[in-house]
């Protein structure tokens, strides 16, 4: 059995038991189906007698500090669930070990599709399309929400967050760190001393891709937005470049866009998204765009290489965890060709 999750076996009466008695109307007996594709927090599938339900729960063994915050995720889930940000209903958090044998939460189970690769290969050109602005036009309405009316103002610090996040991914990659890369090297070096100034702070997302979308059976429309286990209060127009960062990155470094023919497959091209989202929010630019695109590029190299190190330990959530560490250099160097052309521009 994979050593970073529970014994299914042997947890589900401990589990079915705390469901009924934890939440209303539940009736078992319940099946628990394990949900491949995260890399984080291993999540379950149960199917009770009358309804499905989704189990997010932190992985076993040893974990990297602020790591697998499930706590933060159930509780911004329960916010969000007051506007028009679609997210699935939370119905409890347990963090009782002696349950399943690690902290988790129960929240609904969302019908719907969930599209792995960017391009989309089984609708047409014009849902296609329209599947892209949705995303974006969710993503919008969440940094126009004020978090202070949602009860948010300590759930991150106000100001310097790219500054922190900086410092943070830094200090998980050299825990995480398997071998000296010249370009992650050089990006350490070079971000802190290029931050921008002045930064807006909304509530951020912080992995806000595709494949963390639930879009609607049949309509290009957004009915779940999945994985905030780090979610906090940040820079929107660096959660925006975390997003858009894959049309600057190839098919093979993190499913990127770059060699795509947009016109043809109806995808719109990186300044037709980026012309949206600010038309969503209302701006007329974002000074130092290209920064928030090195910055995230970076921030992703050091996030593959933290599952790298999961993996190592035996924490990764994924079979794909390993193959994800051999995108770490390649990321990493795209991100400093990015910074060449920005020093170059400046």
């Amino acid at each position: 059995m994979d050593n970073r999750q529970v014994n299914i076996i042997d947890r589900k009466p401990f589990l079915e038991k705390w469901l009924q008695k934890n939440i209303n109307n539940f009736e078992g007996p319940i099946k628990i189906e394990p949900i491949l594709g995260g890399q984080s927090n291993p999540t379950y599938l149960i199917n009770s007698f009358k309804k499905k339900y989704i189990l997010r729960s932190k992985p076993l063994g040893k974990l990297l500090p602020s790591a697998h915050a499930i706590e933060r995720e159930y509780r911004i889930l329960k916010a969000l669930r007051q506007t028009i940000i679609p997210v699935p209903k939370v119905y409890i958090l347990c963090e009782d070990i002696n349950v399943w044998g690690s902290p988790f939460y129960i929240m609904e189970f969302i019908d719907g599709r969930i599209f792995y690769d960017p391009l989309i290969p089984d609708i047409n050109n014009e849902e296609r399309k329209k599947t892209y602005i949705a995303m974006i036009k969710t993503l919008s309405d969440l940094h126009l929400l004020d978090y202070k009316k949602l009860g948010l103002e300590d759930f991150g610090k106000i100001g310097s967050y790219v500054q922190r996040q900086v410092k943070r991914w830094s200090t998980q990659y050299r825990k995480s760190e398997t071998k000296k890369i010249i370009s992650m090297e050089k990006l350490i070096d070079w971000i802190p001393d290029n931050i921008p100034k002045n930064e807006k702070t909304t509530i951020v997302h912080g992995d806000f891709r595709i494949d963390n979308i639930i879009f609607h059976p049949s309509e290009p429309k957004v009915v779940g937005v999945l994985d905030w286990e780090i979610s906090t209060l940040g820079n929107p127009f660096a959660d925006f470049a975390y997003n858009a960062m894959i049309w600057r990155l190839s098919k093979n470094q993190f499913r990127g866009l770059k060699e795509t023919n947009f016109i043809k497959l109806g995808i719109p091209s990186e300044n037709e998204y980026f012309k949206k989202y600010l038309d969503f929010m209302n701006i007329s630019s974002i000074p130092n765009w290209n920064f928030y695109i090195i910055y995230n590029m970076f921030r992703l190299s050091a996030i593959l290489q933290g599952i790298a190190g999961r993996a190592r330990e035996g924490t990764a959530a994924s079979p794909e965890a390993i193959k994800m560490a051999n995108l770490v250099e390649p990321i990493a160097n795209s991100a400093w060709e990015q910074v060449e052309i920005y020093n170059n521009a400046n």
